[in-house]
């Protein structure tokens, strides 16, 4: 194991200037053009690494992200720092992490806390840069003013997937083999009041699964890609931020009907912890596992078949992503835009689709909750074509994009620039990534960190509710817990201290 010091962690700053020293190629570039690099930042909700480029496990068809991929270069290993739609954004977005910012929950805006801060797209507009932004960014219903010199009229596109209603048509899947019922008293239907009316609305809505008209001309997400495209043929003789925020895979799966055709649900092999309901596996903390879904199969099991189906609707729903993303990309070349343009392609978290019965993302500190596609092919960059195993975070985009377009730099964020992993990524880089959890939107109910040889993860203040330690590269499926095993009390030591340390870093940060 190579040993993670607290200086190390520490040392973060220090880290990115070694990485400054690099001195990208699109940097050298610069002085000999008058242009400023442009950026155009592509951005999809619920999208785990489930694309054809991370070798998908269910054969996700995105011909146009791996193309992406080719051109630059691929984070095997990036995580979120909140496995939850509105904490992420806001971390990414102002370079802070989670408990700094103030956002636990998804009804906070950053904004209010810090009025004074100073966003990604507001940094690039008020350094000379035109910054727009269509579909979703921020998170839906809570937008950065100050960010933008026009955003999308699209606001439906913005609010996750209940856009969907009264676009195409909802797949009958009650005749779908094995169907399992709903119990509305169960204690895992998440969001029940005292009358059940919310809780009941979201479990039905939780089973739809949405088949586009044509190629999806009605849904929010193909303006985005529209307006988008808009964007680049007005602003194409301007140094621009573009930001383009597609809403699919959010539930609920949605996309035309030749996405689904790509894909036979019986084909689909699910893996071998899935579960009908959240079911926490022996050896693991039961805080590992939340006791209720929160986006699909709400207050009900999941049959192999049901199963199956949504999963295929899932994957349709990121290839339909995938073809908008295309659309937009083909603008981009039509224009002659690539060669001065940094294209960064990330979601905002993972997800689970069915391992140990879980159906969401919220509360999950596995990998596939925290582990988030990241693409970024920078003009010029030595390290285009190839894939960076390193430990990086999506808090690092911010200090990474305003090293590679020279904006003037803060001492107060909290990343650290990867930009050497652009030129070469296999340079030496030892910083872990870490990833938190709340329940209540105001206390830090478990922290993870990942190394480049572990996973672990404390629940609860000094773990007092467990801990789980996994090898992902023994263990990919993350299928046994580590942290009882005698022979591992070092490494559980270590890095139990690295997460007690930034769980301790980030009370204060969020209390100041």
């Amino acid at each position: 194991m190579s040993t993670i010091t607290r200086r190390k962690f520490i040392g973060r700053t220090a880290m990115g200037a070694a990485g400054a020293l690099a001195f990208p190629n699109i940097l050298r570039a610069q002085k000999t053009s008058s242009r400023k690099p442009n950026v155009l930042f592509l951005m999809s909700d619920d999208c785990r690494v489930e694309l054809g480029c991370y070798s998908s496990r269910f054969g996700a068809k995105t011909p146009n992200l791996d193309a992406l991929a080719q051109s630059g270069v691929r984070f095997d290993r990036n995580y979120c720092q909140f496995p939850l739609c509105n904490p992420s954004r806001a971390s990414l977005l102002t370079g802070r992490n989670p408990t700094k910012t103030s956002v636990l929950g998804n009804r906070t805006d950053f904004r209010v806390a810090h009025p004074d801060w100073t966003s990604l797209p507001q940094l690039f507009r008020e350094n000379g840069y035109v910054s727009v932004r269509a579909g979703k960014i921020f998170h839906g219903g809570i937008d950065d003013p100050k960010a933008w010199d026009i955003s999308s009229a699209w606001t439906e596109a913005d609010e996750g997937g209940m856009q969907s209603n009264g676009v195409g048509h909802v797949m009958d899947t009650t005749k779908i083999a094995e169907r399992t019922p709903r119990d509305l008293k169960s204690p895992r239907l998440a969001g029940v009041t005292p009358d059940s009316t919310v809780g009941e609305q979201r479990a039905y809505y939780s089973d739809r699964i949405v088949i586009l008209d044509g190629n999806g001309e009605g849904h929010g997400d193909y303006h985005t890609a529209d307006q988008t495209i808009a964007n680049l043929q007005k602003y194409k003789d301007q140094p621009f931020f573009i930001a383009c925020g597609f809403v699919k895979p959010h539930s609920p799966p949605t996309a035309p009907q030749k996405f689904f055709d790509l894909y036979d649900p019986g084909k689909l092999e699910l893996t071998p912890d899935f579960a009908a309901m959240p079911t926490v596996p022996a050896g693991f903390p039961p805080a590992a596992i939340r006791p209720h879904n929160a986006d699909l199969f709400i207050g009900r099991g999941a049959s192999v078949a049901e199963a199956q189906e949504v999963i295929r609707a899932y994957i349709a729903s990121i290839s339909w992503m995938d073809w908008n993303i295309g659309r937009v990309l083909a603008e981009l070349d039509r224009l002659g835009l690539r060669e001065n343009t940094i294209v960064v392609f990330l979601a905002d978290h993972g997800y689970q689709l069915g391992e140990k019965g879980k159906w969401s993302k919220a509360g999950s500190l596995f990998e596939m909750g925290t582990r988030v596609p990241l693409i970024v092919s920078a003009p010029g960059a030595t390290g285009n074509g190839r894939t960076c195993t390193r430990i990086v975070e999506s808090l690092d985009i911010y200090p990474t994009l305003v090293e590679l377009c020279g904006l003037p730099k803060s001492s107060e964020l909290e990343g650290a620039s990867f930009s050497s992993l652009l030129e070469n990524p296999v340079a030496d880089w030892d910083k872990p990534a870490f990833s938190i959890w709340s329940e209540d939107g105001a206390t830090i109910h478990g922290t993870a960190v990942r190394t480049e040889q572990w996973r672990y993860a404390e629940y609860g203040k000094d773990g007092i509710n467990g801990a789980m330690l996994l090898d992902p590269h023994a263990d990919p499926l993350e299928m046994k817990n580590l942290a009882n095993d005698p022979q591992y009390k070092s490494v559980c030591d270590e890095l139990s201290a690295l997460t007690r340390n930034y769980a301790a870093a980030l009370k204060t940060a969020g209390t100041t």
